[in-house]
């Protein structure tokens, strides 16, 4: 099963987990300090919040949540055959889980990822390996720049 993702920043993660607790009638699958995201079965979600204060009601980035890895290969290889540059993490540590993920950037400047979680992680972690084999030091996730990965705290990352 695919489902969208939508990760959106917020002023207070404590008072925006306890809106999309009531408006989706279920509680956080994952909580740590500045992140919780929501599996949500009905309608197909995957909600995202980043406590990114000053930033609140934003949109942090979107993407496809996929099944495996498998899948984003296929994925890869569908958008690079339509032309669209790719940034491809493979085995990369984002968001409190080990994921292989491709990016691609819509015509407004939009992030899009589609990634699948390989493993939970106890870490929030930046430290991406592209296709190539490469790592971004200090790294970047969810979209963000290195810039502000090394500026700032786990609010920049899914």
């Amino acid at each position: 099963m695919s489902r969208m993702q939508l990760a959106l920043n917020v002023d207070d993660l404590g008072e925006a987990v306890t809106f999309y607790s009531k408006l989706f009638n279920t509680h956080p699958a994952k909580l740590k300090e500045g992140y919780a995201n929501f599996a949500i079965t009905e309608p197909p979600l995957k909600l995202v919040l980043l406590e990114n204060p000053g930033k609140g009601g934003t949109i942090n980035h979107l993407g496809v949540e996929v099944e495996s890895s498998a899948t984003v290969h296929a994925e890869i290889a569908r958008l690079t055959g339509e032309g669209l540059f790719t940034d491809e993490e493979i085995g990369t540590t984002c968001c409190f889980a080990t994921q292989d993920k491709v990016w691609v950037t819509g015509p407004g400047g939009e992030k899009w990822e589609v990634y699948t979680v390989l493993a939970d992680s106890e870490t929030f972690g930046i430290s991406p390996k592209h296709a190539d084999g490469e790592s971004d030091a200090p790294g970047v996730c969810c979209g963000g720049t290195a810039a502000q990965s090394a500026e700032t705290t786990d609010a920049t990352c899914c």
